[in-house]
């Protein structure tokens, strides 16, 4: 085990050093990470940031090696790759299937297996070499860089809040319908044949006012969603940007490897963290699905009739 861990450890030590060399060169530590992308051009009139230039790169390569590990069309026979990715898909899908429920898994998954992936994939590519440090300084000597993990700009963020919302309230139609997600809203939850008629009713103005507030909370959801993935995306960017010029502000005659190494545990947080994000955000919105589609599944269920036993025949 020890072996192993530090193999990876040495093949994480070049990634390091490719990573860090420009880092040393770009003020880290006293210029602060911007909370905005960079626009680097226009394309008729429609600004381009540096953090849509890194989600189209890192999405063509992506795409390529899914190509070159799986193929054109899954092989019935799998290689150990594609192996991997099928035990993956399929445990998330049964994680995802259990909050979601049987009638909604089918097309909610595909939505939730998309989140989950490209968040992944671009709260991780705050670590490749370049994103971040590679670029060109304008005439105020300021780094403007060329890539930027796009979870750390707030229109993706928005963006991808927005796409869970929608997907939500899609299948929430679509599997209760009007009434069923109005009843569940602000309907009467309590059993009018088990509580007095006044107790009944007060309840039912006491869940009119709760589905108002429920109403709210709706309204931030996609708020919550927002904010959550980009404070923490944003915020590992400056922890890292800060632990490679800690050296500097404390004064330490740190250079070249050992000014990485400073950063290296951090890298591996950000790892934990990167993956911990991406699956909050698919099962947040998971539940929320499930919340509706649930109730409405829970509601079509129909107890088969209890069969009474055949009486034995005795023979005489």
């Amino acid at each position: 085990m020890l072996s192993r861990f530090s193999r990876i450890s040495w093949l994480w030590a070049p990634l390091l050093l490719l990573g860090g060399a420009p880092m040393a060169h770009a003020n880290f530590g006293v210029e602060p990470v911007s909370p905005k992308a960079y626009v680097l051009f226009e394309v008729g009139g429609i600004p381009v940031t540096n953090s849509m230039v890194t989600t189209w790169v890192i999405s063509l390569v992506v795409i390529i090696a899914v190509r070159l590990i799986v193929g054109v069309r899954p092989r019935m026979v799998p290689t150990k790759l594609q192996s991997v990715l099928e035990i993956a898909v399929e445990k998330l899908y049964g994680m995802t299937e259990s909050i979601v429920g049987k009638r909604a898994i089918g097309l909610a998954f595909p939505l939730l297996f998309s989140l989950f992936l490209y968040i992944l994939i671009m709260n991780w590519s705050s670590l490749f070499p370049g994103v971040g440090t590679f670029g060109m300084y304008d005439e105020h000597g300021h780094l403007t860089y060329f890539f930027r993990p796009a979870t750390s700009d707030l229109n993706t963020t928005l963006a991808l809040a927005l796409v869970a919302v929608i997907g939500w309230v899609f299948l929430a139609f679509r599997y209760s319908g009007v009434k069923g997600v109005a009843h569940e809203v602000f309907g009467n939850k309590a059993d009018k044949r088990s509580v007095p008629a006044a107790l009944y009713w007060f309840l039912g103005l006491l869940f009119l006012a709760v589905g108002v507030i429920e109403l709210i909370s709706y309204v931030f959801r996609p708020v919550s969603l927002t904010f959550r993935l980009y404070g923490n995306v944003f915020g590992g960017e400056t922890l890292l940007s800060n632990m490679f010029g800690l050296s500097s502000v404390l004064g330490l005659p740190l250079e070249g490897f050992f000014r990485c190494a400073l950063a290296l545990p951090f890298y591996f947080l950000e790892l934990l963290i990167g993956f911990v994000q991406a699956l909050v955000f698919m099962l947040l919105t998971s539940v929320y699905i499930g919340i509706n589609v649930n109730h409405s599944e829970d509601s079509h269920v129909e107890e088969a009739p209890a069969q009474k036993p055949e009486p034995q025949q005795t023979q005489s």
